[in-house]
């Protein structure tokens, strides 16, 4: 039987920067735009992170069940670990889609939009056919683009909305550079795994690309959020705040681009995670501040 801390180590801690960047981001276009619902944004995060959480254990559990997991570089895997019984994981991941479902129904509620239920509804069939299902689209390169609409665009609109409940061209534009660190995360834990993804039969966009395009492609998910944060001064001039946040790019791009493979791009995640972290914060403050 896993341990809590293996359950812990499962739900994959470093990648919860995915959920809470977005809506922090959301939530920095609300207070800017003068409607900031604290009760809202909370249950935002909550249902930002059960979703993150739901869909690491769904990977686990399928790409556990499908061997894709025996031989692998990164932290450890529950159902590939043998840890924990397939279908305990797989418990874990619809108790987490369940209780997002729940949780964000009372926003839906709350604000009487009724076109969130289906939106709602899209991001848990994405969390799940990521690797789940009979042809999951993360084995067909397409894991990138889900990551920047339901961990970018839809997290920062939908977070904004359901304070405002108005649709905002500024949470739009925003969720741009949210959704291409988001994916960032994705690029570099596929890029450390393409050796083996590869012959298991798992044809991420890295292997698709090839590593050294994989590398350019994580360069540049980390520098054109900089350069967007400075092209939105016009409508947000502290907006820039995030550039701030620049310096932590250096040492992850610097070690990907010089060719780091395997373990040595564990600690690169851990670098992401915080740089993330960092030009939400930054970004958060400045359209909060001038919008």
């Amino acid at each position: 039987m896993a341990t809590p801390g293996q359950w812990i180590a499962g739900a994959r801690p470093r990648t919860l920067p995915n959920a809470v960047v977005p809506v922090m981001v959301g939530t920095g276009v609300a207070i800017g735009e003068g409607s900031f619902v604290w009760w809202r944004a909370l249950v935002a995060l909550l249902v930002a992170l059960l979703l993150q959480i739901g869909v690491n254990y769904a990977n686990d559990y399928s790409d556990g069940i499908r061997g894709t997991d025996d031989q692998r570089v990164g932290p450890m895997r529950l159902v590939g670990s043998r840890a924990a019984e397939p279908r305990q994981v797989l418990a874990a991941a619809l108790g987490c889609f369940a209780a997002a479902a729940v949780l964000g129904l009372t926003l839906v509620l709350a604000t009487r939009a009724w076109w969130i239920l289906p939106v709602g509804a899209a991001a848990i069939a994405a969390a799940w056919f990521y690797t789940g299902g009979r042809s999951p689209y993360g084995y067909r390169a397409l894991g990138e683009a889900a990551v920047f609409v339901f961990f970018g665009v839809v997290p920062v609109t939908g977070t904004t909305f359901v304070q405002t409940e108005q649709l905002s061209w500024a949470a739009l534009v925003a969720s741009i550079p949210v959704g291409l660190l988001s994916c960032s995360m994705l690029v570099v834990n596929n890029l450390r795994d393409v050796g083996t993804d590869g012959p298991s039969g798992k044809r991420t966009l890295a292997v698709v690309l090839g590593a050294e395009r994989t590398r350019r492609l994580y360069a540049a998910c980390l520098v054109v959020p900089l350069a967007i944060a400075v092209a939105m001064t016009p409508m947000a001039p502290l907006a820039a705040l995030a550039v701030l946040a620049g310096p932590l790019a250096i040492v992850p791009v610097k070690t990907v681009l010089h060719g780091a493979v395997g373990p040595a791009l564990i600690g690169v995640l851990q670098q992401t995670g915080k740089l993330q972290l960092a030009y939400g914060l930054l970004f958060t403050l400045g359209l909060a501040l001038s919008l």
